[in-house]
């Protein structure tokens, strides 16, 4: 991050990702300026209103960023997909997205570069088919809703920040994400393959996704971004290997049906979708994973 800008925006920061951009930039000495729905807590939070008409009055503590980092939605998976929380899921990225944007346009001094988080479900599920950054998206509900979050964020543009789309995979920390919800049932014995196991899952170590995007701020690279490593793994892999990593049996499959009927739609969007990414992006800007493999990373989180 020797090149990284003195200053950076943050909205949207609370998950364990943002926590985790954030204690890397101040640890480099860069001033992490945070906006937040609550009352602040600190001097580098600042309150700000995204549904509002002016979501923040006074802009001019956000003077002199050289970067915005976006990484604001609602959780995909924590509730059913009923129709108004899909309508809160594509809401809460794309309002939120343009509020950021409204307020970068009121700056007299704008950052160079606005990166916006998105997911590698823009793909859709497409088999065995390998993905890069110029494959064309696909459907679906969380494909419609990278699009429409993608196309927000890329109103940047027109006031002369250079665009990162953040594209996602399954990111994988100790206890926390994708794993905080598997490792208490591979405790017990009862993982095991969702569906087939033939299925594609595009991953990353959390370590390497710190990297990745002070990397992307450094960078002239414009557009989208696949944040994975790239080795995918299917389902049944990533089984196999969670389960030896845990020294437990991984035995037990959940059938299709039986998840479309725990879940519903999640179910085929996300458990049973296949995305074989690859970092095609990264990997022509020279950027060396430290995970590449999934089995040290298990090993090193878990």
């Amino acid at each position: 991050m020797t090149s990284s800008p003195g200053k950076i925006l943050f909205s949207g920061a609370s998950g364990f990702i943002g926590t985790s951009l954030v204690r890397a930039a101040e640890a480099d000495r860069i001033q992490a300026v945070q906006l937040v729905r609550h009352q602040p807590g600190s001097a580098t939070e600042i309150q700000w209103n995204p549904d509002a008409a002016t979501p923040l009055p006074d802009s001019a503590r956000l003077e002199g960023i050289g970067a915005a980092i976006h990484l604001s939605g609602a959780n995909l998976s924590s509730h059913r997909w009923k129709a108004d929380y899909k309508r809160q899921i594509l809401e809460s990225r794309v309002n939120s997205t343009r509020a950021l944007v409204k307020t970068l346009k009121s700056l007299k001094q704008r950052p160079s570069v606005f990166l916006c988080a998105s997911a590698t479900g823009i793909y859709g599920g497409c088999g065995d088919e390998i993905l890069t950054e110029e494959s064309n998206p696909g459907r679906g509900f969380i494909a419609d809703t990278c699009l429409a979050w993608e196309a927000e964020a890329a109103q940047a543009r027109s006031l002369g920040i250079r665009v990162v789309h953040l594209r996602f995979g399954v990111v994988l920390a100790a206890e926390q994400g994708a794993l905080k919800r598997m490792l208490p049932i591979f405790r017990l014995g009862l993982g095991g393959n969702l569906g087939s196991g033939r299925q594609w899952m595009s991953w990353i170590a959390l370590s390497d996704v710190v990297r990745a995007v002070f990397r992307l701020v450094d960078s002239t690279i414009d557009g989208p971004a696949n944040l994975v490593a790239p080795n995918p793994v299917t389902n049944a892999e990533f089984t196999r290997a969670l389960g030896h990593a845990m020294h437990r049996p991984a035995i037990i499959p959940a059938p299709a049906f039986a998840l479309r009927l725990a879940f519903g739609e999640i179910a085929d969007e996300v458990l049973l979708a296949s995305t074989r990414a690859m970092p095609d992006c990264l990997l022509r800007a020279g950027f060396a994973f430290e995970f590449p493999n999934l089995e040290p990373v298990l090993k090193a989180v878990l």
